[in-house]
């Protein structure tokens, strides 16, 4: 009777410590059929008139006990035209944090504070064909190798985060990179505010980013405007909105160059009609004033 007992408590406490860590599969199948100016029609898929990139993931939390949980995320890109993968197969996210009342620390690649404070108020969800992103970018890079960063929690809206790649991580001509992240959102309103630099090496100097952006939402109508300083001779704005008709939206966003010798301006117009939701279809033409581009595409795009 008491090997029995003792038996069925091992079994409970496996039951229990199991119930605390979870692992989830998820991703993102995207494909279009897209034309490019001075192209053929194509089967576009992780392209500039993809709504996303396709991809898969794995991610796992457990429950430590205490208010503190631990977590990982591994992430690949998924070629939708011949089924392969990237050479670095999770290059799109590999690190592992720590959550707690404290707010999160991270360790490894992912998409970089900068990224996270410009999806907070970017119209389409920074979407492959975002003007915001093809314009001006996520500051340094999109997303950060070897990174660590502290995000805190969440005080009335505002999240702050901040971040380094240490000098012994450094490759090539880009040195240590630090980024300062601010997002607020409460009520009708989003902001995100951030500021990165990078060294380089030998006498390149540092490159610095900068941006503010922010949305407010009227209900069927949401506004979201930017300033963008990303390193180098072009600055700028951007100014859009989304109009909503049911669960069907329709957005133009406008990125405009002022900073540089060549004025040029960006624009995209992006309806999108929710089929489940998991589910949705897309069409789009994005506009590059620089080089005289126009992609236009439809498609389809499932998360799971």
């Amino acid at each position: 009777m008491k090997k029995s007992l003792l038996a069925l408590a091992v079994l409970a406490a496996s039951g229990v410590a199991m119930a605390q860590s979870s692992v989830t599969l998820y991703g993102v199948a995207d494909a279009s059929l897209a034309k490019v100016t001075g192209a053929s029609a194509k089967l576009s898929t992780n392209d500039r008139m993809n709504n996303g990139n396709s991809r898969f993931g794995m991610k796992g939390v457990e429950d430590l006990g205490g208010g503190l949980k631990a977590s990982f995320n591994f992430e690949a890109a998924v070629n939708m035209g011949n089924g392969a993968t990237d050479a670095n197969t999770f290059q799109r996210a590999a690190y592992v944090a720590l959550d707690g009342s404290f707010g999160q620390i991270y360790a490894g690649r992912r998409l970089s504070p900068m990224f996270y404070s410009i999806a907070n108020y970017e119209l389409t969800g920074t979407a492959n064909y975002s003007a915001e992103a093809n314009m001006f970018g996520f500051g340094a890079t999109t997303r950060d190798n070897s990174f660590i960063a502290y995000t805190t929690p969440s005080i009335s809206g505002f999240k702050a985060t901040v971040g380094t790649t240490l000098k012994g991580n450094q490759t090539g001509t880009n040195g240590a990179e630090t980024e300062l992240t601010a997002t607020y959102n409460q009520g009708p309103i989003a902001l995100g505010m951030g500021y990165a630099q990078q060294a380089q090496t030998g006498s390149l100097g540092t490159k610095k980013y900068g941006h503010f952006g922010g949305a407010y939402n009227f209900g069927d109508f949401t506004l979201a405007a930017s300033y963008q300083d990303p390193s180098g001779a072009k600055k700028g704005f951007t100014v859009g909105g989304t109009m909503m008709f049911g669960p069907t939206s329709l957005t133009l966003d406008i990125a405009r160059d002022t900073g540089s010798v060549v004025k040029s301006t960006d624009y995209i117009l992006e309806l999108k009609q929710p089929l489940s939701k998991r589910t949705f279809a897309y069409a789009a033409v994005h506009r590059m004033g620089l080089i005289s581009s126009t992609g236009t595409s439809v498609g389809l795009r499932h998360n799971f």
